[in-house]
């Protein structure tokens, strides 16, 4: 994304960040909403809107271009195993699991057209329908074959099964918590240990009933367990997270929950935090046993490239 270098005047000493900006990019909220979502760096470094500004520092601004709409198009599903009894595909950002998935989040970041947006498929078909014919099992016609989903904008690894006697293997496998799988989340801030356990109900948030909450006057058991991998000084930390329960948006609701949302999340956290635009969520691990032979599968899916980028820039 194209940055823009702006030196501090003596004149304009002592303003706030946002204020300073307010002129070169055309309103103070443009300019709050670019700071909010780490685009804006003083002498390199990022800094809070109410940042006093002195003279002779050096001001970077870097300005997504703006979202055109683009027709629909042919979507890659990458496929990492397959046989007679199952599929794992490496499902990219941007793509629904079945016909009626829904999805809470908004599909832009706001009404700011320069902020990033999150990747979309428009009214392309789901994963289901791209892969009809070669799935199948379970009593639900729109959607055969699947066990467990992923978010429309979260990446990575996804199985599903392509008979009956596979997916009731799977589903049982599902329900006394054989199948590994773990996530790379990137969260905002740093966790004040290095691993942890999350055991919070979650369901229908009592009062946005389009969101899940700890909050909630149905809640079902839901634990997920984390542990460091990296921090960015006390900006951001990236997590490997297991789930030991498999409700909606369980990482999501869980990180948000302990104040520590998963970045650029627009549900639950900040939308475009740090340039991204969609959650840094990826599903990098998943081992099961096969559901015919018994062996045990292990699957890896490495970071997709806009969330390597986005580590790049911290």
């Amino acid at each position: 994304m194209p940055t823009r270098h702006l030196d501090v005047p003596p004149e304009a000493a002592g303003q706030r960040l946002d204020a300073f900006l307010a002129g070169p990019l055309g309103s103070r909220s443009h300019a709050q909403r670019l700071i909010d979502a780490g685009l804006v760096r003083v002498q390199g470094a990022p800094r809070a809107k109410n940042h006093r500004v002195a003279a002779g520092e050096r001001v970077e601004v870097s300005e997504p271009e703006p979202v055109r709409p683009a027709p629909a198009r042919p979507i890659d599903v990458p496929i990492v195993y397959q046989d007679d009894s199952v599929l794992v595909v490496d499902k990219p950002p941007g793509l629904v699991v079945h016909p009626g998935a829904t999805n809470p989040q908004p599909p832009s970041t706001g009404s700011d057209p320069s902020l990033p947006q999150p990747p979309s498929t428009g009214s392309g078909p789901s994963l289901v329908e791209l892969l009809a014919g070669r799935i199948a099992g379970g009593p639900d016609p729109q959607r055969p074959g699947v066990v467990h989903r992923l978010d429309r904008d979260t990446s990575g690894l996804l199985v599903l099964a392509r008979t009956e006697g596979a997916y009731a293997a799977l589903q049982r496998a599902m329900a006394r918590r054989e199948v590994e799988r773990e996530y790379l989340a990137l969260v905002e801030g740093v966790p004040p240990a290095r691993s942890g356990l999350i055991d919070a109900p979650i369901g229908r948030d009592r009062r946005v009933r389009t969101r899940m909450s700890t909050d909630t006057d149905a809640p079902r058991e839901a634990r997920t367990r984390f542990e460091i991998e990296r921090t960015f000084d006390d900006r951001a930390a990236l997590l490997r997270v297991r789930l030991e329960t498999g409700r909606t948006h369980q990482i999501r609701v869980h990180l948000a929950a302990i104040g520590h949302p998963v970045v650029a999340d627009p549900e639950y956290g900040n939308a475009g935090r740090f340039g991204l635009p969609r959650q840094f969520l990826h599903a990098a691990r998943l081992v099961f046993a096969h559901p015919e032979s018994g062996e045990r599968v292990e699957l890896l899916s490495a970071l997709p490239s806009d969330l390597e980028e986005a580590l790049g820039r911290l």
